[in-house]
């Protein structure tokens, strides 16, 4: 089992990091004095779930949780700072800061360095998530000690809900439009006005004009799904609101 230790402070460590110009260092004091940060942990750079959900969508959802007072995201792994970087060029990772915690120091210090020579990982973190205010951990979401790589409370959406439970948009929403369209640049206004982030499929770059008349029967945009529902156009969408 693991300790959680919400209440202490966090672990006192520098992290060497490879920038543009050259060898640059962070440290948990310049990280996380006099700030509210979020962090994740997990077992690895380029890994399955680390990269298809883990990081993805606390990048995605990176605005609210600015929105919601959290001054920086940061994501810790076992890795050196050549793979974090690679990592993070191609996962987009823009609104995340990826610390390389290559020795383990600051992991060791949580408590959360686990041994995964079975997978020829070496020492690894265990998965979880923290809301640190001014370098004191608040609450703290450990993945449960079971075989494998579970991943059930250290997503981004149990840490925005801790936060705000009202900050996690329970719509999906997606609009196929194009450039030069006034009517979608309405629709985006409108959803904008309601609060609503949504998923822009551009035509003739992420779909053709036969791709959305398959999908949506119609040529015209936009063309707006709500969880998954057809709405349809820009008028559509104004009445659907109203």
């Amino acid at each position: 089992m693991f300790t959680d230790i919400s209440g202490q402070t966090v672990p006192s460590v520098t992290f060497p990091i490879m920038t543009e110009s050259g060898w640059n260092k962070r440290d948990t004091q310049e990280i996380f004095a006099n700030k509210t940060v979020v962090v994740f942990s997990l077992p690895g750079a380029f890994t399955p779930t680390c990269s298809s959900t883990h990081l993805p969508r606390y990048n995605e959802l990176a605005s609210k949780f600015s929105e919601n007072g959290v001054d920086e995201i940061i994501c810790i792994s076992v890795n050196d700072t050549f793979v974090m970087n690679a990592w993070a060029k191609d996962q987009q990772a823009e609104n995340i800061s990826l610390i390389p915690d290559g020795n383990g120091e600051f992991t060791e210090g949580m408590g959360l360095l686990v041994d995964k020579k079975e997978l020829g990982f070496g020492k690894r973190s265990w998965r979880y998530a923290m809301l640190v205010k001014n370098g004191v951990i608040e609450k703290m979401f450990i993945e449960p000690d079971l075989p494998g790589d579970p991943f059930e409370v250290s997503d981004a959406d149990t840490m925005l809900n801790y936060i705000n439970p009202e900050a996690i948009q329970k719509t999906e929403i997606t609009l196929f439009g194009k450039p030069g369209c006034s009517h979608c640049t309405k629709a985006k206004a409108l959803l904008a006005d309601k609060g609503l982030s949504y998923d822009e499929l551009e035509v003739g770059k992420n779909i053709s004009i036969s791709g959305l008349r398959a999908v949506c029967n119609a040529e015209t945009t936009p063309q707006i799904f709500i969880d998954g529902k057809h709405i349809g156009g820009n008028d559509e969408l104004t009445q659907y609101f109203s």
